[in-house]
């Protein structure tokens, strides 16, 4: 079941959800805007060769207040708000409409699962033949929260836990990307 505003007020205020620092303006009617951050992070640029699901992916940290994004390039922010869901509700984000429409793709691949504590990291993606530029403090993109059935027997505390600032790819940690396993 989606969470409605009335819902979403009702879980901050009683402090079973947390999502720092946002305005009544930022509550919609079944999701909450969540604004850009000031942190950044793109691929090192690299000679020659794939990018691998077994080693760490080199990137770059950004910081500003404004970002442009370059055409067809992918880059990594982070929102503003610091989320903390309980163990059960989760979350999914999804990139707003008008920014969508400019030819920016913002996701985080999708899903947030209960007991994610922390900043979102998105990812973004310029679509178009001209940059796009960026302003921290910008409403980027909707979280909306789904209640489930019954809470997490696992919630989630996994690699992603309480990041801060736009992270990087931490699959190679991941125990199934060893061959021969």
């Amino acid at each position: 079941m989606i969470l409605s505003d009335q819902t979403i007020r009702d879980m901050m205020k009683s402090g079973a959800l947390h999502i720092s620092d946002v305005a009544e303006e930022q509550i919609q009617p079944a999701s909450v805007d969540l604004t850009l951050g000031t942190s950044f992070r793109q691929i090192k640029a690299r000679d020659g060769g794939a990018l691998s699901l077994e080693d760490p992916v080199e990137t770059e940290e950004i910081h500003g207040e404004l970002m442009i994004v370059a055409p067809h390039s992918f880059l990594l922010a982070t929102t503003q708000e610091v989320i903390q869901l309980p163990d059960n509700i989760s979350a999914f984000v999804e990139g707003r409409s008008s920014i969508g429409r400019m030819g920016l793709f913002i996701q985080n691949a999708g899903w947030v699962d209960p007991g994610f504590k922390g900043e979102i990291t998105l990812e973004l993606y310029n679509a178009n033949r001209v940059p796009i530029e960026l302003q921290a403090g910008r409403r980027i993109c909707q979280l909306v929260l789904a209640k489930m059935d019954r809470p997490a027997t696992v919630p989630y505390r996994g690699k992603y836990q309480n990041q801060r600032g736009a992270m990087g790819s931490r699959i190679h940690l991941d125990r199934d990307t060893k061959r021969g396993s």
